[in-house]
């Protein structure tokens, strides 16, 4: 928290904690509504899906044994998007714009924030269809509602909303890379609500930096995990009935423009119509500049700070579980592995408490950075790595690690050989740490830089390892 040092905590330093604490956020900065120009540009999208792969989803595996027909009907039925093509004003995409304090390139900020945190707790489950969106939420709507009827653009879970990044520029156009995290209602009554959450959205958009123009724009769900989506679904009408949860694989969904945007009208010189594509006629042939930037940065690097937007624990770099113990024996560290059913930089994640508390929190962060190489993993892509006999070295540590995995979060401390030296289940973790009122002591403890139990112990738990992984080495 004391990021200068100086042993004083000024009102910015504390600004974070008394927002988790209050679950308020700062306002957005008020923006005026566009009018849309009649005569002005339009785009035009195209929607393309591959739909979700059925056995994918661990429940195929026995057949869906338990699991109703209706409550899969909206899944089973969504084959292929809800509008194939829709032309938009260009206006629009206003939206995308940076605020004024946000114009160089790398700048994040948030297009639609998020309102909930680990202390507002999440939205109701038992709802059919989404609340009308404000503001920057009705373009993102109209997108989304392209692939279905019934997109939630405020997700249940945090982190909400969307971020955006700079990601080049020049004296004309921006490239900003997005991401945003929504979901969608497949079932509609009388069946019981089917909530289909995929990992994340990303893309990107060239526009003119007065928004008149848009070369480009690209909206798709990642398919580069063997797993994306998650789904959950209700067996009652009420927010306490019983809900099964499972997650599987999209193969696509994203929207792509066919061209740049074009004026629908041109004008001569003194503004009569010269030609006009709702002439029935051939549609007007346009020539495009070629767009040279004069400063950028890579995709790679503005997804990593949108990723870092949405989830500070990513502060710290997560190697892919192939690399980081041979990173680790290079700088002589020790490997921290999270091993889950879900992914945990994505809305699909089975570890959300895990992310948003102690991974995130200043004192874990700088140890991870000190004495770890950090990893996460899904299950079902170590299992594969398993059974791959090509590379046996990279099975054995795949095997050590399904070993001490239970379900649905493991945490461990490994040696740079795989060999897991400590380890602890995320439920077992989260019951010990659960504050509660009546126990003396369940309060935040401001010794050790405001730290609360959770923190503390999963300090404890990495000290643990350090110290196991000496006794080892000893050996």
């Amino acid at each position: 928290l004391d990021t200068d040092h100086d042993l004083y905590l000024s009102p910015e330093e504390f600004k974070p904690i008394a927002e988790k604490l209050t679950g308020i956020t700062p306002p957005v900065d008020f923006e005026e509504e566009v009018t849309h120009d009649p005569n002005g540009e339009t785009l035009t999208l195209e929607a393309k899906m591959q739909p979700l792969l059925l056995d994918s989803m661990t429940k195929s595996k026995d057949g869906f044994l338990g699991v109703s027909h209706s409550s899969l009907s909206g899944l089973r039925s969504w084959k292929s998007p809800a509008v194939p093509s829709s032309s938009f004003s260009v206006s629009q995409f206003r939206a995308f714009l940076p605020p004024k304090n946000k114009v160089a390139v790398g700048d994040t900020w948030w297009m639609i924030p998020s309102e909930l945190n680990i202390f507002t707790g999440y939205l109701p489950n038992n709802r059919y269809h989404p609340p009308s969106p404000k503001g920057k939420e009705v373009l993102i709507h109209s997108l989304l509602s392209m692939f279905h009827p019934r997109p939630f653009i405020k997700s249940r879970f945090a982190p909400q909303g969307a971020v955006a990044c700079i990601r080049a520029s020049n004296d004309f156009y921006y490239d900003i890379v997005f991401r945003i995290h929504a979901e969608f209602q497949l079932n509609d009554v009388p069946d019981f609500p089917f909530w289909f959450t995929p990992g994340k959205f990303t893309g990107n958009i060239v526009l003119s930096k007065d928004a008149s123009h848009v070369r480009h724009f690209h909206l798709y769900v990642p398919n580069d995990r063997s797993l994306n989506v998650d789904m959950e679904w209700l067996y009652g009408a009420s927010e306490s009935s019983n809900m099964e949860v499972d997650i599987g694989y999209l193969p696509q969904l994203e929207l792509q423009s066919t061209g740049p945007s074009t004026p629908s009208i041109i004008m001569d010189e003194e503004g009569n119509i010269i030609d006009n594509r709702d002439g029935g006629g051939e549609p007007i042939q346009f020539v495009f500049e070629d767009i040279h930037w004069t400063s950028e940065m890579s995709r790679q690097e503005a997804t990593r700070r949108l990723e870092v937007t949405f989830y500070p624990f990513k502060k710290v770099s997560y190697l892919p579980f192939s690399e980081a113990f041979d990173r680790a024996a290079a700088e002589n560290k020790l490997v921290h592995s999270i091993l889950l059913w879900g992914a945990l930089d994505d809305q699909s994640c089975s570890g959300r408490t895990l992310r948003e508390t102690v991974l995130e929190s200043s004192p874990v962060l700088a140890l991870l950075n000190q004495s770890f190489i950090s990893s996460w993993s899904l299950v079902k892509e170590l299992e594969n790595m398993q059974a791959d006999k090509q590379n046996p070295v990279l099975s054995e540590k795949a095997q050590l690690h399904l070993e001490k995995y239970n379900f649905p979060v493991e945490m461990m401390v490994a040696l740079p050989n795989g060999t897991i030296v400590h380890h602890i289940n995320a439920n077992f973790f989260l019951d010990q740490t659960a504050m509660k009122p009546e126990e003396e002591g369940a309060t935040f403890s401001f010794s050790g830089g405001f730290e609360d139990p959770s923190t503390s112990t999963y300090i404890s738990f990495l000290k643990e390892g350090l110290e196991k992984a000496k006794e080892y080495l000893a050996q």
